[in-house]
Formats: structure tokens, C-alpha cells, sequence
């Protein structure tokens, strides 16, 4: 049955309330102002920016599977803040301040997301509390003193991060070998699941056709070829992120890498009461391959990480999405920093691809002559980028001056990756070495320089 398929992509989609039956098909052919391929986040924040404006646009989105049923009902669960891509980058593209607005309206965002939340009554678990950067050895506490000092330098201070010692962790999550870290109150904890389903009823409620099961087979100039009909538009809005790599001519476009998740049964009081971690901040440790996770709101724990996998030509396939090895290390994990829930059942693993752009940065782009809007490459950040970066598309369309229409990402295209098996190759080898670097560091307590031989193929962090 599909909603069985769909409820185990995740235990996210899985705690939906609602069937995961789809909505209707496209069948036949469709005149609108604006068509946008895919139902994630990306698409459905640009959908919701141009219904609720007033503006009164039809609107219409087309989707392979279901809403969400992609990276947007798999991810963590953290709307963080942070930019999406490098700074170093942007900077040259479009200066010094630029960047420093870019940093800010991340920022904002997060409470406007809050906001939509509330005001749509979208019943997802929502709360904003901060995070942990959580280091458990002397090179990962250099690196997070390294971050913070970044911050300082693009002029956030310290009510917007800050370094925090092992005690102050303690006193609100007890996580085992905490030496310190970091903590940003830019940050909360939701489930992604019931937000993009809520999401997409709001866009429905405001006016917007949400057809599932309608891949897009192509995307041409104003119009968008599916298997049952054709939606022509005066723009079309490429929200695919990693699945782009399927459409013609797109294969190199992101390098499709899959992250994978586990997560507990519901623990027990007594477990939490040892635990701590009642206003459920966000974690992430500081390893190469580095593992995050959050309190869910039904009181698991789920955690991820521990590094991404990439199959051969960038295929995407459901049945790679559960990995032994993976759910081991991350079993471990979940032992080792919380020895409490040692003993919890694991009830669910479950693994997404991400788009990661070959400069991992994110870019908004309209084409007027074509009418074909593109956005996506979020590599991390993608609860809260898709969000600023379906309100910047929509003041793009409509062709309102807005801040966000000057920000950096606006008008970026990242270069194409290089063909296989470069790919792969490369892939390989900086798995390799990032996990042989934090293997010599846990070890050793001394920092390593073999990262070095892969420094220009990691994203910023």
C-alpha cells in the first residue's frame, strides 16, 4: 500500500496523523501564472509567499510522490540558522555586506517560520530553544572556538553565539565526554514531517492545486511535461534539489548524497529525569563526520550523521536508504553520549539525499527570457534556507524590491559537478579520510592535518 511505503521513509512521515494517500493527479492539461515542481519545502514556502500576498495568482504544483515526501520529511528537524553555503564566496560575489544581511535574515527567518506556524495552527512540535555545538575533544573544542571566532568576525556577538563550558552543557543535557562547545539561541526543534504536510494544507486553504503523483518528466521553457498533461505557466519553478538529477541534462547538476537518521522508542521519565534535556535544544558534535540530533516531541531521541554515502552515477534508490553499517555507528553514538537510553529499543532508521551544489551554496535564480525559476543547494540548512529562499522567488516573480532580492545567493549558479567516476571517486576518498581523521583524533587527542588532502571538497562549517 502506498501509505505504508510512504509512512516508512521515516519516522516522521510515519507519525503523520492523517493518511499519506495521495492528493489527485495532473490529468490532462493546465493553464496558471505559476507552476513549481516539487512539494518539499522549497516548493510549498514559495507557493505559500505568492498565495498569501493577495496577489491572486493560480497557482499550481506538481509532485512525483506526495509532500514531502523527500528531503523535507526525513531531515533533523533543526531550523537553524547559519548561511547556507560559503561566505568567503559570497563575499567576492557580492561583498562584505551583503553577507553580514544574509546572516541576519537567516535569522528572521526562523521566527517567521515560528509565525507561520502559529498562524496556520500547524501542530508540529515547534519549539525554539537554541543548540549545542557539543565538542568531546581538545581539536574539536579548537574548532568550535575557531567557528565562534568566524562569527565574531562577520559581526554576530554574544547574544548570537557564544562558547559555553562542559558545566553549562551539563546543567541542561547530559551528554557523556562534553568538554564545551558553543550555543546559539537561533534555533529550534520541530518535527519536519507535520510541518510540510501542514504546510501544504495552508497552500491549499490559500488557494493553491497541489497534484502528486505527477513526475515531471520535463521542464521546458513556461511549460512543465508530466505523464498525464502539460502545465503551462508564465513561471516555472524548479524545486526538485537533489531529484533534478533525474530530469534530462541535469545529472551533474548536485551530487545527490544520502544522510541517514535512526531514533528511539519514547523514553521513559526516569530516563529523561537522568538526561536532562527538558527545553529540547538541537545537538551536534563536532567530528568530521559529525553526528546531530534533537528530543523529538513525542520524547525520542533521534540522531543522525556519521557521514553521507553516494552511490555510483548519483542514483537515488529507496532500497539504499537503510544501511547496517550506518545505523551502527549511529547506535553507538546514541550509547556513547547518552549511556541512560543505552538500552532503548531503535524503532526506526531511515536515510534522505540532500543536493550538494559542487560549491556548496545555495542559489536563486530567475530567468525571465525563459520564464524557469531555479532554487535549492542548502547542504544542511534546509528547514530555514528553503523557507528565505521561496519568499526571495516570489518577490523574484512578482518583481518586488525587497531585501531579499539583493542578498548574495540571488543570481548564483554553482559550477556542474565532474563526470563519473570522478564523482564517485571522490566521494569515496573524503569519506575516507574524514573518518581515519576522527578515528586518529578520539585516539590521540591531538588534531590531524590529513583533512587538508580534501579541504576544498568539504562544505563550510
Amino acid at each position: 500500500m502506498l501509505d505504508e511505503r510512504y509512512r516508512s521513509r521515516s519516522l516522521w512521515l510515519d507519525g503523520v496523523p492523517e493518511p499519506l494517500a495521495p492528493r489527485p493527479a495532473l490529468c490532462g492539461d493546465l493553464d496558471c501564472d505559476v507552476t513549481i515542481v516539487g512539494a518539499g519545502f522549497t516548493g510549498l514556502w514559495t507557493a505559500y509567499a505568492l498565495a498569501t500576498v493577495g496577489a491572486g495568482l493560480r497557482i499550481v504544483v506538481v509532485e512525483a510522490e506526495i509532500a514531502g515526501y523527500g528531503a523535507s520529511g526525513r531531515n533533523a528537524g533543526f531550523v537553524s540558522a547559519g548561511i547556507a553555503g560559503d561566505a568567503a564566496l559570497y563575499e567576492r560575489r557580492a561583498g562584505r555586506g551583503a553577507v553580514d544581511r544574509a546572516e541576519r535574515e537567516m535569522i528572521r527567518a526562523i521566527d517567521e517560520i515560528g509565525r507561520v506556524i502559529a498562524a496556520e495552527s500547524i501542530d508540529c512540535g515547534y519549539v525554539k530553544s537554541g543548540s549545542f555545538r557539543v565538542a568531546t575533544s581538545r581539536p574539536q573544542l579548537e574548532r568550535v572556538e575557531a567557528a565562534v571566532k568566524r562569527a565574531r568576525s562577520r559581526g554576530l556577538d554574544e547574544e548570537d553565539v557564544r562558547l559555553v563550558t562542559a558545566g553549562e552543557i551539563r546543567s541542561q543535557i547530559r551528554i557523556e565526554g562534553a568538554l564545551g562547545g558553543s550555543y546559539t539561541p537561533h534555533c529550534g526543534r520541530v518535527d519536519p514531517g507535520r510541518l510540510v504536510r501542514g504546510l501544504a494544507a495552508a497552500c491549499e486553504r490559500h488557494g493553491v492545486t497541489i497534484c502528486e503523483r505527477s513526475p515531471a518528466r520535463r521542464i521546458e521553457p513556461r511549460r512543465v511535461v508530466c505523464e498525464d498533461g502539460v502545465v503551462r505557466a508564465g513561471v516555472v519553478v524548479r524545486a526538485t534539489e537533489s531529484y533534478t538529477t533525474r530530469l534530462p541534462g541535469e545529472l551533474r547538476r548536485y551530487l545527490p548524497l544520502l544522510s541517514h537518521m535512526i531514533a528511539t522508542e519514547p523514553l521513559p521519565q526516569a530516563v529523561w529525569n537522568e538526561i536532562g534535556w527538558a527545553e529540547a535544544q538541537p545537538i551536534a558534535d563536532q567530528h568530521y563526520l559529525f553526528v546531530y540530533g534533537q528530543r523529538t516531541p513525542d520524547g525520542r531521541i533521534a540522531i543522525g550523521g556519521a557521514g553521507s554515502s553516494y552511490r555510483l552515477g548519483g542514483a537515488i534508490r529507496e532500497r539504499d536508504e537503510q544501511r547496517a553499517p550506518v545505523r551502527a555507528r549511529l547506535e553507538a553514538a546514541l550509547r556513547r553520549y547518552f549511556p541512560p537510553a543505552a538500552g532503548a529499543r531503535v524503532t526506526h532508521h531511515w536515510g534522505g539525499p540532500l543536493g550538494a551544489p559542487r560549491d556548496w551554496s545555495m542559489g536563486v535564480s530567475l530567468d525571465r527570457r525563459s520564464g524557469l525559476l531555479t532554487l535549492g543547494g542548502y547542504t544542511g540548512h534546509g528547514v530555514v534556507a528553503s523557507h528565505l529562499a521561496g519568499r526571495t522567488a516570489a518577490d523574484l516573480i512578482l518583481e518586488r524590491e525587497s531585501e531579499l532580492v539583493t542578498l548574495p545567493w540571488v543570481g548564483h549558479r554553482s559550477p556542474r559537478w565532474p563526470p563519473e567516476p570522478a564523482r564517485f571517486l571522490g566521494a569515496r576518498a573524503t569519506l575516507a579520510v574524514l573518518a581515519s581523521a576522527d578515528r586518529y583524533e578520539d585516539r590521540t587527542g591531538r588534531a590531524t592535518r590529513r583533512v587538508g588532502l580534501v579541504r576544498r571538497l568539504l562544505p563550510p562549517r
